[in-house]
């Protein structure tokens, strides 16, 4: 497997599958604010150099977000995403259940902007899926 680390952070990890054609992220602790923010433009920009569809989320070790944060990406974040050509969505849900809350809410709201999403408790399984994709 073709596999490009482009963040690995304290926080996050975000890495590039080429084979697959497949956009990775893991949370490896809590980030809000700024550095939240600035992993998810590490993301669109990934989008946009390897001119992918699919993003696979591992938020296992994440939790709620919060509204400033949520509303950013809802106004900012996702339409640029999206524009980049964001179709595919594979979620490893979060752990605790104020962040599995959250993540629903997010998920909903995305899916019914057009962006095919799943949800799972295995990574492998969301990667599989997601491969499927086309």
């Amino acid at each position: 497997m073709e596999k490009v680390t482009i963040l690995d952070t304290e926080h996050v990890a975000l890495w590039y599958y080429g084979d697959k054609k497949i956009i990775h992220n893991q949370f490896n602790k809590y980030v809000y604010g700024d550095p939240y923010r600035g992993y998810l433009n590490e993301i669109t920009k990934a989008f946009q150099k390897y001119r992918v569809q699919k993003l696979l989320s591992d938020d296992r070790k994440n939790s709620g977000i919060s509204k400033d944060d949520q509303e950013w990406g809802n106004t900012d974040w996702f339409p640029r995403t999206k524009a980049a050509g964001w179709k595919y969505w594979a979620i490893v849900q979060p752990e605790n259940s104020i962040g599995q809350l959250t993540m629903k809410r997010v998920i909903n709201n995305i899916a019914s902007q057009g962006i095919t999403a799943e949800v799972f408790t295995d990574p492998k399984k969301a990667m599989d899926w997601l491969e499927q994709q086309k």
